[in-house]
């Protein structure tokens, strides 16, 4: 019998290039959590032109800042009990385990370019305040006011309703009551409770966390986030921190969480859900682990976790609550069309 020949399927891979070209591995990959599929897109296109992952995270983390994903990444959306919008970000290499992330940054648009500046051109990992800011336009960035119609409604209402929701405990005048500023209480003891603040929307996204594996098993991950609504000035969260926002690791994989920072930093759920993987783990057990360590002191924390493994393989995990049962992320591999949303039930 005469053998078929290659040739069609080699003519097509030299004309469409190997972006283009489907195969039985699952690389690249990039998956990234909430369904922000423009930003998956931007992610896909910029490994497709030849960028690495630290540029698809780049992208893919940008966009969404640009196009304020849910009004809880970019400017215009969570404003601080100031009615400042501040910002978090983060971008890890796990080929050559270098970190670049800001916090709290103010007036500055683009949080994951300034990450990526602070990767590139220091040996630090973290810069917050005013003085990241002041890297920031060393670097070529515009300040710019990150308050729009919209936040600085958001922060006028919260203000007539007496400061309602907040953060704060054990304080006086009674939070839970009136506006600041507060003193503690005299002889005050912190209780091992939940904070005054209770979120009402568990669903409300809260971060970009984004997780690329190029087809030669390079890893990179990167976060975004304006942080929590009438968040205390000067609050950071998980998501600028490695290990707890996101991790990579070019021997094992590379993660993001998302949900109640506050929380999910004391876990680093990011670095433990990669241990997972390097120990032999499934993704989806990694993440399912992660969720199961944090509930067992907080059972009423929001919080998810994406992973995935050299391979392209991957997961997800989530805490379920009464209004939050299904976690929703975004996948985009070499064996899929397009960016495709999948969900995975809470535990």
């Amino acid at each position: 019998m005469a053998r078929k020949s290659n040739l069609p399927l080699l003519l097509v891979s030299y004309l469409l290039g190997p972006a283009l070209v489907r195969s039985c591995s699952p690389l690249p990959l990039v998956i990234n959590t909430w369904p922000f599929k423009n930003a998956t897109e931007a992610a896909w296109r910029t490994l497709a032109s030849g960028g690495s992952p630290l540029d698809a995270v780049e992208s893919g983390c940008a966009l969404c800042e640009k196009e304020q994903c849910d009004g809880t990444v970019g400017f215009g959306g969570s404003p601080d009990e100031f009615g400042e919008t501040t910002l978090d970000a983060m971008i890890m290499d796990g080929t050559t385990m270098d970190v670049g992330a800001v916090g709290a940054l103010r007036r500055i648009k683009s949080a994951i370019g300034v990450a990526r500046k602070v990767l590139e051109y220091t040996t630090h990992t973290l810069l917050v305040g005013e003085s990241a800011t002041k890297f920031a336009e060393s670097m070529g960035f515009i300040t710019e006011d990150l308050s729009t119609d919209a936040s600085r409604a958001l922060h006028s209402d919260w203000l007539a309703r007496n400061c309602q929701p907040n953060y704060w405990r054990d304080v006086i005048p009674d939070a839970s009551k009136y506006c600041g500023p507060y003193k503690p209480k005299p002889h005050s003891i912190l209780k091992q409770e939940d904070p005054t603040y209770k979120e009402k929307d568990h669903c409300g996204h809260d971060t970009i966390g984004m997780v690329v594996i190029h087809k030669t098993g390079h890893t990179a991950a990167g976060t975004s986030t304006n942080g929590i609504k009438f968040k205390i000035p000067g609050r950071v969260g998980d998501s600028p921190l490695p290990g707890s926002g996101a991790y990579a690791d070019d021997t094992a994989g590379a993660a993001a969480a998302t949900g109640d920072g506050d929380v999910l930093m004391r876990f680093l759920p990011s670095y433990q859900a990669v241990e997972y993987m390097r120990q032999g783990e499934d993704p989806t057990i990694a993440c399912r682990k992660v969720i199961l360590r944090i509930q067992k002191y907080f059972p009423n924390f929001f919080g998810a976790v994406i992973c995935a493994n050299v391979t392209g393989n991957y997961g997800a995990a989530c805490n379920k609550l009464p209004t939050f049962t299904q976690f929703s992320f975004m996948v985009y591999n070499s064996l899929k069309n397009q960016p495709t949303e999948e969900k995975v039930d809470c535990i």
